[in-house]
């Protein structure tokens, strides 16, 4: 299973360094990849153990203009039904 963790500071930026050390101790959690996000007092972070999706799966991820940013440890099982009916509005 994957492993995510954040940080929201409240008066100062995100220390990226503790950011990747957070990750680091999740290591055991996702050994095949690893992903930031910083923007100023916000950091996300997630170790990635790849069963499916092997090239595509690279997190953090946002929307199309990267205003929101996301990391995400799940499987969505239906996601053929819920592309057709999203893609279809």
């Amino acid at each position: 299973m994957c492993g995510i963790c954040g940080l929201l500071n409240k008066d100062e930026p995100v220390d990226r360094a503790t950011l990747q050390a957070m990750c680091d101790a999740i290591r055991h959690r996702g050994p095949d990849d690893e992903g930031y996000y910083v923007n100023g007092r916000l950091g996300l972070g997630m170790r990635r153990l790849s069963i499916i999706d092997l090239t595509t799966g690279k997190q953090p991820i946002s929307n199309e203009d990267g205003s929101i940013w996301i990391v995400f440890n799940g499987e969505i099982y239906n996601y053929v039904e819920l592309r057709d009916e999203t893609t279809a509005w």
